[in-house]
C-alpha cells in the first residue's frame, strides 16, 4: 500500500530526501507522496524510512493504493530494475 502525507504536515522536508524511490515532492502546502512511486520502502528497507524521520507524525497509509508485499517489491525492480 502506498503511503500518503496528511494535513498535519509542517513542509519540513525531513521526508524527501529519505524517500529511495523519489516519491516524494513538495506540494501546496503540503508535501505529497505520488502512490506510483511509493513502495513503503520495500526493495530497499525494512521499513518506510520517510515515517521514520517525519517529525509530525503525518506520513499514513494511502486506503486508495492496497498493495501486497509482493506487488511493492515488482514495483520497486521496475523502478530500479
Amino acid at each position: 500500500m502506498a503511503l500518503m502525507i496528511n494535513d498535519d504536515c509542517t513542509a519540513c522536508d525531513a521526508c524527501k530526501p529519505v524517500c529511495p524511490n523519489e516519491a516524494i515532492s513538495a506540494g501546496d502546502p503540503t508535501y505529497v507522496i505520488d502512490p506510483a512511486r511509493c513502495t513503503e520502502c520495500v526493495g530497499a528497507e525494512d521499513e518506510p524510512q520517510c515515517v521514520l524521520v517525519c517529525p509530525a507524525d503525518c506520513i499514513v497509509p494511502n486506503p486508495d493504493f492496497r498493495e501486497t508485499p509482493e506487488q511493492l517489491m515488482e514495483k520497486y525492480l521496475s523502478l530500479h530494475g
